[in-house]
């Protein structure tokens, strides 16, 4: 790739860096946090679930903004949003301060991500370019919430827990100009056509830069943005579908959330799960009627997609859930300090080298489907390796879970981003992007909830742990037997550049077959 190629991306990781280390730092301080504020128990917990309702709930709707209103546009104004809240949280002096703080910074993150993840997929060739751009993507991500826990650590005994609001705004502060030069310009309809940033080729490949990115979508509205694939109405805009989907969402990730508190309080859980699933049916109706539907529903027919969400909602669920329990055995069961478990599971964050330097060449050689499959098999040792563990445990002893962990996730991750957005076109890419980073989100509260629920359950100590170890190990056995549907039992077939076939995750526009590198292979309704 060019240089401005590889600029474009480092702005572009710094972002989900950014959004990994904020997380990862406030789980660090908010004791910290909770001890300075005085902050019931209730209260500190909405702190963090506060980010996640506001992420969930709106990365849907942020994704399809993206596609409609423009990447460039969603991107920069919703890091200054980021940017902004972020800052006031470390401003705040009572607890409700900070969850109107955390929730809005959540909900930048939902219109902030798919929009990143969007600009990628369509700004780099489709094919290996593309695909080492997404991994070194998802590799940054994992990145910044391992390195985050021991920054956090430090930030938190060092400066005190204020600085976890405000180090995350000095980075904003410096992404935010450099986005503003480089993230390429979407041209109006019937310009000349998007050919990279300051009109540059962006791609190092040897395609024509047309072939990339000269692709007007049908449909699109005179002197706007993307409208969406064919058929979808000019200069519409689906509110009731906008206003349903994020109910649907919120509520859904509200339940989610509540999981964790067991049988305490469940009708609450129970109204929430089934006026979050009434406004879901609801919004496909609304879908199925709508000239210019907020998500076009035959996007979810494709099974290879389907799967790859799937898949990213339990693995990562599986991810979070362990990495949760982990630090609770360590802190509570061993005493550890917060700075010594979060260089304990450093370890975990080898999938930031792994990730852009072995993945690209398994993929290349195997296919995503087999080198995900891989990922999963090699989560199930990982957990159940540490499902045993012991009070007296050495490090020495965990080690190799952990180690395993970080592998797993750098051979699972990354693919299945770059599954979970192949073969789309390219006006779509913000919704695909928008659907894998909702199934991340919801993977992620999934899996805190319910071991959560499983550890309450068990009635805690060594046997709560244990119980709960149980919950992401069975998570990634059943995310293995999905994945492995997708795996063909043939050798993927290399084309002409060394493209492999995809293995049924989902099937690329293949360079082998006479497409230049990036044209978007659109999945009919």
């Amino acid at each position: 790739m060019s240089l401005r190629a590889w600029s474009l991306l480092f702005v572009l990781c710094g972002t989900i860096f950014l959004e990994g280390i904020d997380v990862a730092m406030l789980a660090v301080a908010l004791p910290t946090i909770r001890a300075d504020l005085d902050l019931t128990t209730g209260t500190a917990a909405w702190v963090m679930s506060a980010y996640v309702l506001g992420y969930a709930g709106f990365t849907l709707l942020g994704g399809r903004a993206a596609d409609l209103l423009g990447r460039r546009r969603m991107f920069l104004g919703w890091l200054t949003v980021f940017l902004l809240f972020s800052g006031l949280g470390g401003f705040a002096e009572e607890g409700w301060m900070l969850v109107v703080a955390r929730f809005v910074t959540g909900v930048a993150a939902a219109f902030m991500t798919p929009a990143a993840m969007s600009i990628i997929t369509t700004s780099y060739a489709e094919g290996p370019e593309r695909n080492k751009a997404l991994l070194v993507f998802a590799g940054t991500a994992a990145g910044g919430f391992s390195l985050g826990l021991v920054v956090g650590g430090l930030l938190t005994t060092a400066g005190g827990w204020r600085w976890v609001f405000f180090a995350p705004v000095l980075l904003a502060a410096v992404l935010l100009p450099a986005a503003f030069r480089l993230i390429p310009r979407e041209e109006p309809h019937g310009a000349a056509g998007y050919d990279g940033p300051a009109g540059g080729d962006l791609a190092s490949s040897s395609a024509e830069p047309a072939a990339r990115h000269d692709r007007e979508p049908a449909g699109a509205a005179r002197g706007g943005f993307d409208r969406g694939p064919a058929g979808a109405a000019r200069g519409g805009f689906d509110l009731p579908g906008a206003l349903t989907a994020a109910g649907a969402m919120l509520l859904l990730s509200y339940a989610i959330v509540r999981l964790e508190h067991g049988l305490t309080g469940w009708p609450v859980t129970a109204g929430a799960l089934a006026a979050g699933l009434l406004l879901a049916a609801l919004f496909v109706a609304v879908e199925r009627r709508a000239a210019a539907p907020l998500v076009r529903l035959g996007l979810l027919r494709s099974a290879p997609l389907v799967r790859a969400d799937l898949g990213a909602l339990l693995f990562v669920g599986a991810f979070f859930g362990f990495q949760f329990v982990a630090t609770l055995f360590l802190q509570e069961l061993r005493g550890w300090s917060s700075l010594q478990t979060a260089l304990a599971l450093l370890v975990i964050g080898c999938d930031a080298v792994l990730a852009p330097t072995l993945t690209p060449r398994l993929v290349a050689r195997y296919g995503n489907a087999r080198v995900i499959l891989g990922g999963f098999l090699l989560a199930v040792l990982a957990y159940a390796l540490f499902l045993p563990v012991g009070p007296n445990w050495s490090y020495a002893a965990m080690f190799p879970a952990l180690l395993l962990t970080g592998l797993a996730f750098s051979l699972a991750y990354g693919p299945l981003t770059i599954a979970g957005t192949d073969g789309v076109a390219e006006e779509e890419q913000g919704l695909a992007s928008g659907l894998l980073t909702t199934a991340t989100q919801f993977g992620s509260a999934v899996g805190v909830a319910a071991v959560t629920a499983v550890y309450g359950i068990a009635g805690g100590g060594l046997d709560g742990f244990r119980a709960a170890l149980a919950v992401p190990l069975v998570m990634v056995a059943l995310g293995a037997v999905i994945t492995a549907t997708g795996v063909r039992a043939k050798t993927p077939a290399q084309g002409p550049a060394g493209l492999p076939d995809t293995a049924g995750l989902p099937d690329t526009a293949a360079a082998a077959g006479g497409e230049a590198p990036g044209a978007a292979t659109k999945l009919t309704a």
